[in-house]
């Protein structure tokens, strides 16, 4: 996985701008004159994945909580040692220190929002084809048998947090990890994730979790972008 393939880095006026377009401007006005980590557009319309996850699912999760994680990571690295940093080795750096919590959860939720909305696409879904089906196969058996753990894992994440496809070495597992915590602070590759956090299915699902794991592996999973993943 290339380090910029999912951020893009812009001058000032542009984050500034962003930012209060999303109705962010005293945060962004704090954090945007030096820090570097940018919005990343969503890579299909906020209608493209209906009726699977609504317009109005993407309107709170992308246009609030998304943008909020990227305004306060910025803020909280203005004028720190992260200011110029990559978002990969600012997660790094921060994992596990207990001083700099807010800047690794802020900052991992940035990454993870982003890898999210490319795991998914319109017309996704369903059994994967080529060298990921492959590497399925190896590592779980069959498709049905990842299905079942993918699920599982993202079922069974108590509160919040994330299921997900990784590559460890020569192998794929799946994986769930808790609130902001991410497979890169743990030396995992990630292939495609699925968000958990209540206010990615609330609004469509509700308490329903089950169904919207079910119609994220049946209708939206990008395969080609977690094959790509794969280097």
């Amino acid at each position: 996985m290339k380090r910029r393939e999912f951020f893009k880095f812009t001058g000032s006026a542009g984050v500034l701008a962003l930012f209060h377009a999303a109705g962010l401007g005293k945060i962004a006005q704090a954090a945007a004159s030096k820090s570097n980590i940018a919005l990343s557009g969503l890579p299909y319309g906020e209608k493209a994945l209906e009726p699977f996850i609504s317009a109005r699912t993407f309107s709170f999760h992308y246009g609030k909580h998304y943008q909020g994680y990227i305004a306060k990571t910025n803020k909280f690295i203005a004028g720190t040692e992260f200011e110029r940093m990559s978002l990969e080795d600012i997660i790094k750096k921060t994992q596990g220190k207990e001083d700099k919590s807010a800047i690794f959860n802020n900052a991992a939720q940035v990454f993870n929002h982003t890898f999210y909305w490319k795991s998914m696409k319109p017309n996704g879904g369903g059994r994967p084809a080529g060298k990921i089906a492959q590497k399925i196969t190896q590592a779980f058996g069959d498709y049905s048998k990842f299905s079942e753990a993918f699920s599982s894992a993202a079922a069974s994440q108590f509160g919040s947090g994330w299921a997900w496809l990784v590559k460890d070495g020569d192998t794929l597992k799946v994986i769930k990890t808790g609130n902001a915590d991410t497979p890169i602070a743990h030396g995992l590759v990630p292939l495609l994730t699925i968000d958990v956090w209540e206010h990615a299915y609330y609004l469509d699902y509700q308490n329903r979790r089950d169904d919207y794991i079910k119609a994220y592996l049946a209708h939206l999973v990008n395969w080609e972008f977690a094959e790509k993943n794969m280097g």
